[in-house]
């Protein structure tokens, strides 16, 4: 494997069995050709493969223009560390803190303004000393003026080629998840990568990819644009109603705690694609990560004992669950709070994990490599249901192509 840092990729070039990349070193001036099974293209909202590739960009451009300025934090503040709205109608911003100790301002160029007139340092500090921010506490790195987008990619798999993060969709920035979002696409789409390359799915399975993510991208790029129209509202009138109404009803005991875990990013649910399709409520929903117990006695959270890989999680009596244990996936009991753990077991210390299979009418779930639940089943229904067999050539050995 090999990492290969400031390199431009200028051409791609499909073959039947492979793609094949013309590269060019920018640190030494020099060319050079290699070839890829498959190619995931995550080069930025101007996306040159995706112009290679004659994939539409469809959507539209904000006229509105941005003012980011990049800092290094030198001295903490008062909520250096939260996202922060600040719903001034005169001049709205984003205050957010980014990685490796730094931090970020965003703001919109009013209609009175010139963006010219509004980059440069003098003016880039006015703006932060009316945030309490001085050079004491930061240094700036850089600013820039841009446009805000929605967008999506016309088509996110061409042959061999697969568009991810803002080269497939572009969002504005208002619930922070344009890079979160590209994060889900390679996460949906690397571990049917591998699979497709050690033999254990067909190859279509990749044609799954965009009919799983595309639904949920355009839900959250929704809840970003409704977030924004709240956060940078002009009308005096309005943002007087809007304050009200928030600080009113963040009086109310828990109303801020449902506002971030149910209102602020949609619920991840494939409705289509590599999903068992059987009726019942679980399958195409993202799995709970809670903390567990594992057959050591040892504290960890779901995801460290899954590593990853297909597992049927059930509760209530073991099932030999024949096909899926043919193909070579493991099977774990989940056990109520208060039991001991066991081999082939674990703990739901809470009992969220529980409560949430109850709640969708499941006993036994087919947990995918990436935790979205391919299959589900209800062993307590009447006549007892038993759990979707394994997808047609599905195994987790690995197999000649």
């Amino acid at each position: 494997m090999s990492l290969l840092l400031e390199h431009e990729c200028l051409r791609l070039t499909q073959h039947s069995d492979h793609v094949e990349l013309m590269l060019a070193d920018l640190t030494v001036d020099e060319f050079r050709r290699i070839r890829a099974s498959y190619v995931i293209a995550a080069d930025g909202g101007s996306s040159s493969l995706r112009a290679q590739l004659g994939v539409g960009f469809s959507g539209k451009t904000y006229a509105e223009r941005w003012i980011v300025i990049d800092t290094k934090v030198l001295a903490e503040w008062p909520g250096h560390d939260r996202l922060r709205f600040h719903c001034n109608p005169e001049r709205p911003t984003v205050d957010c803190p980014t990685p490796l100790g730094h931090h970020r301002w965003e703001f919109p160029v009013r209609d009175d303004e010139d963006e010219r007139d509004l980059l440069n340092e003098e003016a880039i500090w006015k703006v932060l000393r009316g945030q309490g921010i001085s050079d004491t506490n930061v240094k700036i790195v850089g600013f820039a003026c841009y446009s805000h987008h929605v967008r999506f990619a016309d088509r996110w798999r061409v042959d061999r080629v697969f568009l991810a993060g803002d080269a497939a969709h572009a969002m504005p920035p208002w619930i922070g998840q344009g890079m979160c979002a590209g994060v889900r696409d390679v996460g949906n789409l690397c571990w049917k990568l591998a699979a497709v390359l050690r033999g254990t799915l067909g190859d279509s399975v990749l044609d799954t990819y965009q009919a799983e993510r595309l639904p949920h991208v355009k839900d959250v790029t929704n809840r970003a644009v409704k977030t924004g129209k709240l956060i940078i509202q002009r009308s005096r009138w309005r943002a007087a109603a809007r304050n009200h109404v928030f600080r009113t009803a963040s009086r109310v005991p828990y109303f801020l705690t449902w506002l971030r875990d149910h209102r602020w990013l949609p619920d991840a649910r494939y409705r289509d694609g590599f999903v068992a399709k059987s009726g019942n409520g679980a399958e195409g929903w993202l799995i709970p990560q809670p903390w567990v117990l594992d057959e050591k006695g040892d504290t960890v959270r779901l995801d460290d004992i899954l590593g990853g890989r297909w597992t049927i999680l059930h509760v209530g009596p073991p099932s030999d669950f024949g096909q899926w244990r043919s193909a070579g996936v493991s099977t774990l009991r989940v056990t109520r709070p208060g039991t001991a753990p066991g081999p082939d077991g674990l703990v739901d210390l809470d009992g969220s994990l529980i409560r949430w299979l109850n709640k969708k009418g499941a006993t036994a779930v087919a947990v995918r490599p990436d935790g979205f639940v391919y299959a589900g089943t209800n062993g307590r229904a009447p006549g007892g249901q038993s759990l979707t067999p394994p997808p047609a050539g599905f195994t987790m050995q690995r197999t000649t192509r």
